[in-house]
């Protein structure tokens, strides 16, 4: 019987996969590119692609990487949707959330952004200012923010939000409700963004 049990766990855990990849309906999708994450691109682009990512997670720099090119090259064809997921073993990543939040609420979400994935292996309170003072935001508001865990819930709801369409790590990647298999790949992207945008 202990086969039997392991057998219905596998079963559940390839239903699981099969579940993940199967394109998430639209009520789902419209919530997870409602306003208020950092984002990019015209509302009524073509092509949206969300990223569910953690600033400490270093296989999102790669995907980082990669959206920084697919920005450069698609420009206004695309709308790209950042959301936050950060894994509870990565001890700065919630606080990183937060801080690319108020840089999104100051209009500087993307400088922000870029620069933590750059210094990844510096994410304490201290970092995260210098960061913040470095790319111009106003620190008054920047410290509060951050003292007063003004966006700790928003992370939370998007967090929820990736649970809800089975994020189960970082980086997981959506393009037009469908989950990007290679979401670090911006040669593969790109080729799903050529024949999302082909379609008639």
């Amino acid at each position: 019987t202990k086969m039997l049990g392991e057998y219905a766990q596998v079963l559940a855990q390839l239903k699981q996969m099969e579940d993940a990849n199967k394109p998430i309906a639209k009520e789902t999708f419209d919530q997870i590119t409602k306003p208020g994450a950092g984002e990019f691109g015209p509302a009524d682009a073509k092509v949206t692609i969300v990223e569910f990512s953690d600033f400490q997670c270093p296989y999102c720099v790669r995907a980082a990487t990669a959206t920084k090119a697919l920005k450069e090259k698609y420009g206004t064809k695309i709308r790209l949707i950042f959301r936050q997921y950060p894994l509870d073993f990565h001890k700065n990543a919630h606080l990183a959330a937060q801080a690319s939040l108020e840089a999104n609420a100051q209009g500087k979400f993307w400088q922000m952004h870029d620069t933590m994935f750059e210094n990844q292996k510096a994410l304490e309170r201290a970092d995260l200012d210098n960061y913040a003072k470095a790319i111009g935001l106003d620190m008054k508001r920047f410290k509060a923010a951050l003292d007063g865990g003004t966006h700790k819930a928003t992370v939370d709801a998007d967090m929820k939000l990736g649970a809800s369409v089975g994020v189960q790590g970082t980086p997981t990647m959506f393009l037009n409700s469908t989950r990007v298999q290679d979401p670090s790949n911006a040669d593969a992207i790109g080729a799903l963004i050529d024949a999302a945008l082909a379609q008639p």
